[in-house]
C-alpha cells in the first residue's frame, strides 16, 4: 500500500547518496528524499544534514509506481521553515555544534563582513553591500589586467 500524497510520517534514514537520502517509513516501505527537499538552505553535501539511522518526519510529496518522493523542509513547522542564511554570500550553511564558537571568516586581508541583522538600519546595509562590491570588483579588476593585452605571436 502506497503512503497518502499530503500525509507527514515518521523514518528512519537508510542510506544517504550524492542526491539525497532514502528513508524507510514506519508503515513500511521506503521513499527518496531529494538534496532540495532535505533544508531550506542550499545543500552542498547531505552529510551535513542527516546521518544513516536519524528518526525523521517528512512529507509524502508523491507516490506512483512504488515510488515514493517524500520532503523533510516542508514537514517542518511553519516558524522552522524560515531559511537561515549563511554568515557570508556565497558560503554554505553548516550548522555550529552546540556551545562551539565559530572563528570570524577571513579572506584576501580584509575583514569578513558582519551578516546582516534585523536591526540594523536600510543605510547601513546598503553601505555595506557597497564596500564589499567594491572591494570585489577591484579583486576582479585586478586578475584581469594581467590577462588583457597579452596577444598571440
Amino acid at each position: 500500500m502506497e503512503p497518502q500524497v499530503g500525509s507527514i510520517l515518521e523514518g528512519k534514514v537508510t542510506s544517504i547518496m550524492k542526491f539525497g537520502a532514502f528513508v524507510a517509513l514506519e508503515g513500511g516501505g521506503s521513499g527518496l528524499v531529494h538534496i532540495s527537499e532535505i533544508a531550506n538552505t542550499f545543500v552542498e553535501d547531505v552529510h551535513d544534514h542527516l546521518q544513516t539511522g536519524q528518526a525523521v518526519k517528512v512529507l509524502v510529496l508523491s507516490a506512483e509506481n512504488g515510488r515514493v518522493n517524500l520532503s523533510i523542509k516542508k514537514a517542518l513547522p511553519q516558524q522552522e521553515r524560515r531559511p537561515v542564511r549563511p554568515s557570508r554570500p556565497g558560503a554554505p550553511f553548516r550548522p555550529a555544534p552546540s556551545g562551539a564558537a565559530q572563528p570570524p571568516a577571513q579572506g584576501r586581508g580584509r575583514p569578513a563582513p558582519l551578516p546582516p541583522s534585523g536591526d540594523q538600519a536600510f543605510e547601513d546595509k546598503l553601505k555595506q553591500f557597497l564596500s564589499s562590491s567594491e572591494g570585489k570588483m577591484a579583486d576582479l579588476n585586478r586578475s584581469m589586467d594581467g590577462k588583457r593585452g597579452r596577444r598571440r605571436r
